[in-house]
């Protein structure tokens, strides 16, 4: 499956290479994402997905973001999203990649990229099967919009990095796994 699946790596590089700019929180990010998780509701096979869910910092009211709306569905099995949903998305217009989750190493996952008119992202959706680190997307999100003095810290990460980094997803993304990864270890002592 991976053969066929491979993007080349100059497409990888275009897609990292794209700018980073952070925006103030807008409040119709909510209905945007519902508009979507409406869409792919009547698009996607029912027993296909498990739970769909918005995730990323356009989920957390009050918080600065690349204005891209990220969305996550939980389904039962790669080899259908691949099988069904991937021609169904992309005639929609949407871009697949079949990505790693961390890295450059499996596990993989279904990842669509929606644009708008002008070519700007306006939507990724991460179709993963269920583990660890979908429910960690989940828990990091709710902690967030439960402690305004971590959503402060941060925005002040994230502003910082996408300074650093304005044309590196890669760095900008690595540089926030550090406070991540301590937000979601306190998030699961508060909720055991």
């Amino acid at each position: 499956m991976k053969d066929r699946l491979q993007v080349p790596r100059e497409r990888i590089d275009a897609l990292i290479r794209e700018r980073i700019d952070l925006v103030p929180y807008d409040p119709a990010w909510p209905d945007r994402y519902q508009e979507e998780e409406d869409h792919l509701r009547g698009t996607l096979p029912a027993d296909l997905v498990i739970r769909i869910a918005h995730i990323g910092s356009t989920a957390v009211p009050g918080l600065s973001a690349k204005p891209i709306i990220d969305v996550q569905v939980e389904v039962h099995s790669h080899e259908r999203v691949i099988d069904e949903v991937v021609p169904v998305l992309e005639a929609e217009g949407y871009e697949f990649i079949w990505r790693p989750t961390i890295g450059e190493e499996a596990p993989f996952y279904a990842w669509f990229i929606k644009r708008g008119p002008d070519g700007t992202r306006t939507y990724h959706i991460h179709m993963v099967e269920p583990d660890e680190a979908s429910e960690d997307r989940v828990l990091f999100r709710d902690h967030l919009r439960t402690h305004p003095a971590d959503v402060r810290r941060y925005e002040k990460l994230k502003r910082t990095l996408s300074e650093v980094y304005p044309n590196d997803r890669a760095a900008y993304t690595k540089g926030k796994t550090d406070f991540i990864a301590t937000i979601v270890q306190q998030a699961r002592s508060e909720h055991p």
